[in-house]
């Protein structure tokens, strides 16, 4: 397997359930931390929805608890995992000085429109897990950056999910700065605060090569498999903007650690695309990316690395948008519409998780 690490790129796994954290067997997460350079992990309610809604292992605790509010029981099996999984994970946090051995849990996505809320069940899931190396899950809506910078105020390692525009990005980035600003100035340590910024990748080639096939023509066969590599490379464009800025360097100079892109959502959905894709051409430095299993055992199996590096490609990524314009296709719009199905989905799963622990519980 091609260890991306070295292009500065480390690999988390996006999934999580008790049996990885316990087994043995080449799904398990101490397998994946000892052959496939798993690093960290996240989660997100459609995770939690298949994990626990699935394995025969929650049964028993489930049946222990069957008097208490679903939501309570959700909570307790969650954090437990995340937990656990932070234990497995402690040895690479400390060795990585708190880089990596991360795991993310996520606020209850029916909060992602209410910043009060958010902040509260936020700082309730980093007392409830109680060990440094978790980083709460934040929503990058418009009421989820005041949340993301209250967070780190805080001291709380945040993970801002659903991000799907590279403008989007630039804000949380400036929320997280600001967090930081703020504990500064509160006379606080800002050296063991991480944090990440979740970027969805495939979402959008699936959203623009569906209106672009609709079209048919030559130029918009042309542009099929490209904005969403193209949308990456203007993120990190922006991220390499406040690297190199004053307010990021003041904040260096006190001991921060600077918030790293990750690259989510990169399973690949079109066979026609290379199953590697969304990692091989995203390897970048002081970046993450987080795969679910079938893209890390397809990494594993014939993984090889890409030699045009990301932030050469910036020029091509602003011509790629400008095409699409030309036809007619609005890059901002279909983050729009990304980030309210994300959302949506999310609720769902987390409802459905909800609706089978009440379920199992009066079982």
């Amino acid at each position: 397997m091609i260890d991306i690490s070295s292009g500065g790129t480390s690999i988390w796994l996006d999934d999580l359930s008790r049996s990885k954290i316990t087994g043995l067997d080449s799904h398990s997460l101490p397998y994946r931390i000892a052959n496939n350079h798993v690093v960290g992990v996240t989660t997100n309610p459609s995770i939690f929805n298949a994990a626990i809604s699935q394995g025969k292992e929650y049964a028993a605790d489930i049946a222990s608890m069957r008097e208490s509010a679903p939501e309570a029981i959700v909570k307790k099996l969650t954090t437990d995992d995340v937990r656990d999984a932070c234990d497995l994970f402690l040895p690479i946090y400390e060795k990585s000085a708190g880089i990596d051995g991360r795991v993310s849990i996520e606020v209850d996505p029916r909060s992602a429109h209410k910043t009060d809320a958010t902040i509260a069940e936020g700082l309730e899931l980093w007392n409830l897990v109680n060990r440094p190396n978790v980083m709460i899950k934040v929503p990058a809506t418009l009421e989820g950056l005041p949340a993301i910078t209250a967070l780190i105020a805080a001291g709380v390692s945040v993970n801002v999910t659903l991000i799907f525009s590279a403008p989007r990005y630039g804000l949380v980035a400036d929320a997280f700065m600001a967090g930081l600003e703020s504990r500064r100035s509160a006379g606080h340590d800002i050296s063991n605060i991480a944090s990440v910024a979740s970027l969805f990748v495939s979402r959008i080639d699936t959203a623009i090569d569906s209106l672009l096939k609709a079209q048919g023509s030559d130029a918009a066969r042309s542009l099929l498999g490209k904005a969403a590599i193209a949308n990456a490379a203007l993120a990190y464009q922006i991220y390499e903007a406040k690297v190199e800025s004053a307010q990021w360097k003041s904040l260096s100079q006190s001991g921060a650690k600077m918030q790293r892109l990750l690259w989510a959502s990169t399973g690949v959905k079109d066979p026609a695309y290379l199953d590697t894709r969304y990692v091989v051409e995203l390897v970048a430095p002081n970046t993450v990316n987080t795969m679910p299993q079938a893209t890390l055992d397809a990494l594993a199996d014939h993984g090889v690395t890409h030699d045009v590096a990301l932030n050469t490609r910036y020029s091509e990524a602003a011509q790629t948008i400008a095409e699409l314009k030309d036809l007619g296709i609005s890059l901002d719009d279909i983050t729009h519409e990304l980030e309210v199905d994300g959302v949506a989905k999310f609720e769902q799963s987390w409802n459905e998780l909800l609706a089978n622990v009440e379920k199992a519980a009066l079982s």
